[in-house]
């Protein structure tokens, strides 16, 4: 199974954060597509066509699951087409939210995030629930 992990690139931190649930799936066999990994980062606008044709159209190629990383005061612009993308194609998504409960993340999530996928608190609830669905 492939699964696509979403999030912010910014940072060395979002990014660690990141290479940390693909550490994950690729322990439970799982095969990944991660952005940074895999076609790199946008260093000005002649990387654009670059990064979405290979995040997007190459990236997305067989992919069974998404998985998100919503941590921080909002959800990147990226993250949040990159879900919208897979829901628009019937490929399911788990959220992760480590910075705060999710009870208290309507603002910075928004009920449509919310409302379209399962989101776990921490690495170890990812873990159980990959496990759960996935074997």
């Amino acid at each position: 199974m492939k699964v696509y992990i979403a999030g912010k690139l910014c940072t060395d931190i979002e990014r660690e954060k990141l290479e940390e649930i693909e550490r994950l799936c690729s322990a439970l066999g799982f095969e990944t597509f991660l952005p940074h990994r895999d076609i790199g980062l946008a260093e000005g606008i002649e990387d654009v066509k670059r990064i979405f044709e290979g995040d997007i159209i190459e990236g997305f190629k067989e992919v069974e699951l998404v998985i998100a990383l919503l941590d921080g005061l909002s959800v990147g612009a990226g993250t949040a087409w990159e879900l919208g993308y897979a829901y628009a194609n019937n490929i399911p998504a788990i959220g992760l939210k480590t910075d705060e409960p999710i009870e208290d993340s309507l603002e910075r999530l928004s009920a449509i995030l919310i409302g379209s996928m399962k989101i776990v608190g921490s690495i170890e609830e990812l873990k159980k629930e990959l496990v759960k669905r996935f074997s």
